[in-house]
């Protein structure tokens, strides 16, 4: 994943394994693998894994979703669903790219002169 924006702190990674209960801000990238039951804030760009579960409201500058949100989330500027990306909640960013087989249960709201790219199944 190419995601533009450049982060102000370090890195937070939430291994797999790893379960965080309540709520956290970071001012760099965060990477999470593990579980998440909390609202989470970052200013820089999220990665959620294929094995990430969050419960909880995200805020993000970008997003690359592989696991599970039940939750709304805030993107700044791009957010990427992949085909393992399940969505559980509303969204609102600038920018949506959406892969073949991503879930999306909300509604999806972008700001006026936001793009879609929507990738269709090579079949």
């Amino acid at each position: 994943m190419n995601m533009k924006g450049k982060s102000v702190g370090g890195e937070t990674i939430i291994a797999e394994g790893v379960k965080v209960e309540g709520d956290f801000t970071s001012n760099g990238d965060v990477t999470i693998e593990g579980m998440v039951h909390g609202n989470v804030s970052a200013s820089g760009n999220v990665i959620v894994g294929v094995t990430a579960v969050i419960d909880a409201d995200l805020t993000a500058n970008n997003l690359m979703l592989s696991g599970r949100i039940k939750g709304n989330v805030h993107v700044q500027e791009k957010a990427e669903l992949a085909s393992s990306s399940v969505l559980e909640g509303d969204l609102t960013t600038h920018v949506l790219s959406v892969a073949a087989g991503a879930t999306i249960n909300g509604k999806i709201l972008m700001p006026n002169g936001a793009s879609v790219a929507v990738e269709e199944d090579g079949e």
